[in-house]
């Protein structure tokens, strides 16, 4: 599965990276439901440090470094310097969990409890368990701020759409469509939505497909790759 790398997070083309991931879930149509809702956590997080590099540090911000610094943390039992080190994997994730969980609860309703809450429900859909990504990622959506809580709702539809339930995926979707924001394009939104009606609603799908498809850019190219993948004779 192709992932985008931290170190293209770390840049302030965070905005174009992002139309990257419309690409990458275009080709991998059979991984779409499970890596939409990991790169879209990793994204989020990317967006966040580009956030913290542009203002000024606060206790919440210093608390989201602390927990991105161990997740980028190498286990061995020698230190390895710049990175925090653990000597067990073990011990690294029950840091992990510990810090994004803190972070998430004492912040919630913040941009840096958002992006907490995000990775730990992408952590939890990774895992499988989609009925704690829900909860997760929903607990988001109603909570955080409107450019993170689309970015959660994006997701959240991944889990609703894995458990067949379409009817509540696309009242997500739909919603995003209506208020696009800097993190979710309407366009993100509507090719979403049209990957939830592939099956049920083919027709409606190619309706949401066919302006999408002019151009060059991640999202013409993310709709003609759908397209192709659709019923013929809808």
């Amino acid at each position: 599965m192709d992932r985008l790398t931290r170190k293209e997070l770390k840049t302030d083309k965070f905005a174009v990276e992002a139309e990257h991931v419309l690409e990458s879930v275009a080709s991998h149509p059979e991984q779409i439901k499970r890596y939409g809702a990991i790169v879209l956590a990793v994204l989020v997080i990317g967006g966040g440090l580009y956030f913290y590099r542009t203002h000024q540090a606060t206790a919440r911000e210093e608390a989201l470094t602390e927990a991105l610094k161990i997740e980028d943390a190498v286990v061995s039992n020698n230190p390895v310097p710049p990175n925090m080190t653990f000597k067990t994997e073990a011990e690294k994730q029950t840091a992990r969990t510990r810090a994004f969980t803190d972070l998430m609860t004492k912040y919630s309703g913040t941009r840096e409890g958002a992006i907490a809450g995000i990775y730990m429900a992408a952590t939890a859909a990774d895992k499988g368990d989609m009925p704690n990504a829900e909860k997760l990622f929903k607990e988001v959506v109603d909570s955080a701020p409107s450019d993170y809580s689309s970015v959660a709702a994006l997701s959240l539809a991944k889990i609703y759409q894995a458990e067949n339930k379409t009817a509540d995926a696309e009242k997500l979707l739909r919603n995003v469509i209506k208020n696009p924001t800097p993190l979710v394009s309407k366009e993100q939104a509507t090719i979403e939505l049209a990957d939830v009606l592939t099956k049920s609603n083919p027709a409606e799908a190619r309706k949401l497909l066919e302006p999408l498809r002019i151009g060059r850019s991640a999202v013409s190219r993310a709709a003609v790759a759908m397209l192709g993948n659709l019923p013929q004779n809808n």
